[in-house]
Formats: structure tokens, C-alpha cells, sequence
């Protein structure tokens, strides 16, 4: 049974332990991906990269340099989250083959204009995709029965050459995928509203 989306949110917790010998059917996984993929990007340029990790070698060298933790291996999936700094000027009239051929030049020129020559704008952007298709990614596995674990702790170099990462890429995270093993740890505490929420300033 599937949950809604509030469900999810207040039922996610980060899994540590996970279900070694589970195997995710492939239909999960594209249905998991596939909407993930409908998350939002600015100008449309599509600019996170989902590297599903299933290779046994392959996850435990990753996990060898991700501070042995478990859940790189034992997961159903390891979901490396990745960034393409340069999907902005990659045919970006793809992103709007299907609109009108004045917005799509429209579109096309503004995106050029605000991402050339600004690196830094480039590489937040991807960070920010990645971290929308992070909370999807979560949220659409936990309404489906699976847990998950959002994780950085590896080294980012070391997993970058071991999937091949092309230069012009960034890794942003893990997310593990998986059947749990045991109950996850209850959250250890929610701060108060008014710490966290402010109407139009932080003070006066």
C-alpha cells in the first residue's frame, strides 16, 4: 500500500541497517527514477545524473571509501547522486522541443545569459537539483515500503574515479535504497517553529 505524500514525510527516517539479502525488482526502481525525474530545474535543464549502483565489486570498493559504512553494500541500491555543471550549454533547445519556437529561442538565449561565465552559479544550480531529486527520490521509496539513508561521509575524488565520473560532473550524494533490517533509531528531536520559521525578516 502506498502512503501520501504527508505520510511519507513524517514516517522517513535515515535506515542504517538494511536488508542484505533484498532484491529490488527493476519496476520499482524505474518508478522511482522516472518520477524523480519530473522534479524541477531551473530553465528546465534537467541537470542531475542517477548512477544506480548494483555491481557487488564495484560497491565494495565504494564502500572502502566510505568509511566502511554498511549501508553502500548492503542496500538494494546505492543511488549516486550527480550534478552535470554543464547540461546549460549541452543543445539546451532540447529542454523546450516542445514549445512554441519563439520561447524555445527566448529560452534558449536566457539560459546562455545567466549560466556563461559564472561557475559558481553553474555548480550551485546542480547542487540544488540534485538535492530537490534527493527528497523525491526519499519520499516516492518510502511510499512504496522501502527505507532510504541520504549520505555524503566517502571520499568524493576516490567514488568519482571509481564510476567513471566525467570531468565536467560533480558528485552532490548517496541515497541507499532498501528493505530495513532493524527499526530505525526514533528522530532525535524536532526544533521548535520559532526557531525555524520567520515571517518576512529574522528580527525587527
Amino acid at each position: 500500500m502506498t502512503l501520501d505524500v504527508a505520510s511519507a514525510i513524517l514516517k522517513r527516517r535515515a535506515t542504517k541497517n538494511f536488508d542484505a539479502g533484498h532484491r529490488m525488482p527493476a519496476g520499482d526502481l524505474d518508478a522511482i527514477l522516472g518520477l524523480a525525474r519530473r522534479m524541477p530545474t531551473a530553465f528546465n535543464i534537467q541537470n542531475w545524473r542517477f548512477v544506480a549502483v548494483s555491481d557487488p565489486k564495484l560497491r565494495q570498493d565504494i564502500r572502502k571509501v566510505a568509511w566502511d559504512q554498511p549501508q553502500v553494500t548492503d542496500a538494494s541500491v546505492l543511488l549516486v547522486l550527480c550534478a552535470d555543471i554543464k547540461a546549460w550549454e549541452k543543445y539546451p533547445a532540447r529542454y523546450w522541443e516542445n514549445a512554441d519556437s519563439s520561447v524555445r529561442d527566448f529560452m534558449v538565449g536566457a539560459i546562455d545569459q545567466y549560466y556563461r561565465g559564472r561557475e559558481d552559479v553553474q555548480r550551485d544550480e546542480g547542487m540544488r537539483s540534485c538535492g530537490m531529486a534527493a527528497g523525491a527520490i526519499m519520499l516516492l521509496a518510502e511510499s512504496m515500503g522501502y527505507a532510504t539513508c541520504p549520505m555524503d561521509g566517502f571520499d568524493f575524488a576516490a567514488v568519482g574515479k571509481l564510476i567513471k565520473l566525467p570531468a565536467d560532473h560533480e558528485i552532490v550524494m548517496f541515497v541507499a535504497v532498501g528493505k530495513p533490517a532493524s527499526e530505525p533509531y526514533p528522530t532525535g528531536g524536532i526544533l521548535p517553529a520559532d526557531e525555524i520559521i520567520f515571517e518576512n525578516t529574522f528580527g525587527a
